[in-house]
């Protein structure tokens, strides 16, 4: 009866484990994302000082 006990109770442990690990994993990605997402909100819009004429259209004759 103790070996089984044991048993399922180191089951119970790596079961634990996993769960703590796997929900921790969940909130580093969750602020890496907040994080992404602040730094890409960060960065300056670009701006275009083309000519009129220029840039409108791809020269696709070879």
């Amino acid at each position: 009866m103790e070996i089984s006990a044991t048993g399922s109770a180191e089951l119970a442990n790596i079961q634990l484990s996993e769960n703590v690990a796997t929900l921790v994993l969940k909130k580093v990605l969750d602020i890496e994302a907040q994080n992404a997402a602040q730094l890409l909100q960060a960065l300056p819009q670009p701006q275009y000082n083309n000519p009129a004429g220029i840039g409108g259209s791809v020269d696709t004759f070879v």
